[in-house]
């Protein structure tokens, strides 16, 4: 079961490759993609996006680099701490987050249609029940 859900996962990344390439935005893999979404309500240092992602430092260290070099972050300085960096959303960083959410929805509505509402409500409700009972409430 969890390699089916890897893959109905890993299913949309084409998709996703796809609607990122039309809006003009380069030099993003949906993988890297999901690293933005905690940006979006403020800069974080990066051992808390490591944190909030699950992932190790060195992962959102490579991730942060790709991504910054391709203008979607940017690193400044920490007003509390002089030693540390924020990463923060530029402008095209939050242009990649709508295109994620508009193919989110896209998403979801294709399920519904394919499922119909009671099925899916019945997936979405399930699937909760298996986040919370594997300590993922936060994902």
């Amino acid at each position: 079961m969890p390699a089916l859900l890897q893959m109905v996962a890993a299913a949309g990344a084409p998709r996703l490759r796809a609607a990122f390439a039309a809006a003009g935005l380069d030099g993003i893999r949906p993988a890297q993609s999901v690293g933005l979404v905690p940006l979006a309500t403020g800069g974080l240092h990066a051992s808390d996006l490591a944190d909030r992602l699950g992932v190790s430092r060195q992962a959102v260290a490579q991730a942060v680099a790709a991504l910054q070099r391709n203008g979607y972050v940017t690193r400044g300085p920490n007003p509390d701490d002089a030693r540390a960096q924020i990463i923060e959303l530029t402008p095209r960083g939050r242009q990649a987050l709508r295109v994620m959410r508009s193919n989110a929805l896209d998403v979801q509505k294709r399920w519904q249609q394919t499922l119909g509402p009671q099925r899916f409500d019945e997936l979405r409700t399930t699937l909760r029940m298996l986040i919370d009972t594997d300590g993922g409430a936060d994902a």
